[in-house]
């Protein structure tokens, strides 16, 4: 480990002209899930997107392709998420149902409210609806690793994108910043009566292009020219490369932002390098574990395992913006959803997913240490700041109109460490860092505690990071 960390304008990001655009979560699939509550809602939104919360900004609306009505594999409470068009008996056809999809709607203006001007609302797809599948099936296709979508669907599927995002943006005033019509497409999870609806196979080439294309084609039918075109959400780095390096000259002239997953980081800094040289704007769109770091850290484990994924992604990729999958993972009720009952909530000093936990019979949503990890970051690295890359360990940015030098630094070893910050670089520096620290486990440790403040001269300071911790400075 480092012991000194210099914050230098030298290791400023370059992606989309520096600035950074925010921190978000995918709301797919708890809001499906929790929507239907008022309270939860409330709190979900408070908690995540609020100033008092985490300040999210971002927020991934997912077009759910609902599912065959005969079928019954989606196992899990969440995640079978209504289409917008029903079959009407009557006409015998397929009718937009504009209130199908009320839960998640429900959260998405919370949270949009929440966030205000700093808002950015992502429209993506999972699975295009179930009867423009070849399978007749939102889970994905058999073989898994081939094509879902109909030949003849392409144009009809990017028109139902297009439609719901309409409805989004005019309707319910909602202002929409891009869509991406895909999921982790190049890949073999997607299989024919799969437990949950989270993809739709498109080959490497042809079929992506013909995807974006029709896509960025029935956005602008709409004249909703504001909204960005992304693409491909793919599950990891190498996958994205090789994915970007297949699109036809025609899909980069319409492509405003690739979008990538980390669940793979093989070639991530070439991915990097690559956007930046094509002068292409890039998110890292989704990825979280159920992993941990630190030695005997105990519940700081999963926290400690977050805050390095947030670095390492950050340092490598260079994004213009860093988003969760979910929020929420787990649930717990009675009763469960449809039948199907709730998973229930995880151990806490072992690994999971999310940062909350919900308890519908009591309409509670419950923290873990890693939604305080989330916050050392996303509450002080703010939309509009420059990201500034240090080393393993640490993430800084500055904002030149604020007049504040952020520092997050992560010690995941048992033992205190020694460091030495040096902001010299930046002209009136104060001498003075602001300090927030979470550790410890949920109960009686510290939650983004605020610490005295640390006054320096010289514009660098000497600090002791104590073991198993996340230590934000904010420095005027």
């Amino acid at each position: 480990m480092n012991n000194v960390i210099t914050v230098s304008k030298k290791n400023a990001s370059k992606t989309n002209n520096g600035k950074f655009e925010g921190w978000g979560t995918s709301l797919c699939w708890w809001a499906h899930r929790i929507g239907y509550s008022p309270e939860l809602t409330e709190q979900a939104a408070e908690l995540f997107f609020s100033e008092n919360g985490l300040n999210l900004n971002i927020m991934r609306y997912n077009i759910g392709g609902g599912d065959d009505p005969t079928h019954n594999h989606i196992k899990r409470t969440d995640s079978a998420v209504p289409g917008w068009l029903k079959y009407d008996e009557a006409s015998q056809k397929f009718v937009y149902d504009y209130n199908a999809d009320k839960n998640q709607l429900n959260v998405l203006r919370s949270a949009y409210n929440k966030a205000g001007e700093n808002a950015l609302v992502e429209v993506f797809s999972n699975s295009p609806p179930y009867f423009m599948t070849k399978s007749g099936c939102t889970g994905g296709n058999t073989p898994p690793d081939s094509n879902n979508l109909k030949d003849d669907c392409y144009k009809d599927f990017a028109e139902y994108i297009a439609n719901v995002t309409e409805y989004i943006n005019n309707t319910l005033n909602i202002n929409v910043y891009c869509v991406s019509p895909m999921n982790e497409p190049n890949t073999d999870y997607w299989k024919e009566f799969s437990e949950k609806q989270e993809g739709c196979h498109y080959d490497c080439g042809e079929s992506q292009n013909r995807i974006i294309i029709e896509t960025a084609r029935a956005i602008k039918d709409k004249d909703l020219n504001h909204i960005k075109i992304v693409a491909s959400d793919e599950t990891s780095t190498d996958k994205q490369l090789e994915e970007f390096l297949n699109y036809s000259d025609d899909v980069k002239k319409v492509l405003d932002r690739v979008n990538t997953h980390t669940y793979g980081t093989e070639r991530i800094e070439e991915l990097g390098r690559l956007m930046q040289n094509e002068n292409m704007n890039i998110w890292m769109s989704e990825t979280d574990w159920s992993d941990t770091m630190g030695e005997d850290a105990g519940e700081m484990g999963a926290a400690l395992w977050l805050s390095k994924k947030i670095i390492s992604d950050i340092n490598a990729l260079s994004p213009s913006a860093w988003v969760i999958w979910l929020t929420i993972d787990h649930h717990k009720s009675k009763d469960g959803w449809n039948g199907i009952a709730d998973s229930g909530f995880p151990s806490t000093e072992n690994g999971y997913w999310g940062l909350a936990f919900v308890e519908h019979d009591e309409k509670k949503i419950y923290l873990s240490k890693k939604y305080y990890a989330m916050g050392q970051f996303s509450r002080y690295i703010r939309p509009g700041d420059t990201i500034i890359h240090c080393d393993a360990d640490t993430l800084a940015s500055y904002n030149k109109e604020c007049n504040k030098v952020i520092v997050v630094c992560v010690n995941d070893k048992k033992n205190n460490i020694e460091k030495t910050i040096d902001v010299s670089e930046f002209k009136n520096i104060s001498g003075k860092a602001e300090i927030i620290r979470t550790s410890g486990n949920l109960k009686d440790g510290e939650n983004r505690k605020q610490l005295p403040c640390f006054e320096f001269t010289d514009g660098k300071f000497n600090y002791t990071l104590k073991g198993n911790t996340i230590t934000t400075f904010i420095i005027e």
